[in-house]
């Protein structure tokens, strides 16, 4: 008569971490829904600054770049045209064919937000949007970059599809919870950093790029000289870059595959 096979608890466990390790890899595997080409790079706008529609914009246009546009009404200074945007300028963004999201209604900073109050910053910014024909914001883009659990759960309850915020780092859709997409920031002294973060966009993963404004009247410590913008731009259209916005990723990612991915607790 056989004696029954029996495994050690040490080989249980070489077997629980392979077939976990298997179970990760095949998750990861289902997030993305086609092959992410190199050279993808979102654009992404903080804070609506008056150049965002006077000058990049049009610029957008002329090398065929998609581009998201996180809108707000950024305080004090909002009602000043010479350096924010109005709403009927974010409207023509949208009818030109750009994504207009969501950066909170007053740019607050979710983590010092109760979930009520982020509610409602998302709803009110939301009904500027209804007002003025702007589809429904379903993307998301942190002010300050600050981040909180309490804003993951708010943004899933909502429907929202990706958040970004910064860390100078590229997207790997595979490892990254869509509701934390990271970015590279460009300012005025930092060419060489934004050029090298390019050079990430392959094997899997996407730069995502944040601008404030070009130039940027209000915060002088995020502005982009337009002349550096442009040449960012030229770099993207002379080198085969494909330069999208932050939506037209559900044409690579499986959002709710995505969002069963691992986020911090706090």
């Amino acid at each position: 008569m056989s004696m029954p096979f029996r495994l050690s608890h040490r080989m249980k466990r070489v077997l629980f971490l392979v077939f976990s390790w298997l179970g990760v890899v095949g998750a990861a595997a289902q997030v993305v829904r086609r092959p992410i080409p190199d050279k993808l790079v979102v654009l992404t706008f903080d804070d609506g600054p008056v150049t965002h529609a006077t000058y990049v914009a049009p610029l957008l246009k002329k090398y065929g770049f998609g581009g998201t546009f996180f809108v707000c009404e950024f305080p004090p200074d909002f009602a000043d045209k010479t350096k924010y945007m109005s709403w009927q300028q974010m409207q023509q963004l949208d009818r030109s064919g750009f994504e207009v999201a969501s950066h909170t209604l007053t740019h607050k900073h979710v983590n010092k937000l109760t979930k009520e109050q982020l509610t409602a910053e998302l709803d009110s910014l939301e009904g500027r949007c209804k007002t003025y024909g702007i589809p429904r914001p379903v993307n998301f883009a942190y002010p300050a970059y600050d981040t909180h659990p309490i804003a993951f759960q708010v943004l899933k309850e909502k429907g929202y599809q990706f958040a970004r915020t910064g860390g100078d780092r590229p997207y790997d859709p595979k490892v990254d919870h869509p509701y934390l997409i990271p970015s590279f920031t460009t300012k005025a002294g930092n060419k060489q950093q934004i050029m090298d973060a390019l050079q990430q966009a392959k094997g899997g993963k996407i730069m995502v790029l944040t601008i404030h404004g070009v130039p940027d009247y209000a915060h002088d410590w995020v502005t982009t000289p337009p002349a550096l913008f442009e040449e960012y731009l030229k770099y993207l259209h002379d080198n085969h870059y494909k330069v999208i916005a932050l939506r037209d990723l559900t044409k690579y990612i499986d959002v709710q595959e995505a969002q069963k991915l691992s986020l911090p607790a706090n």
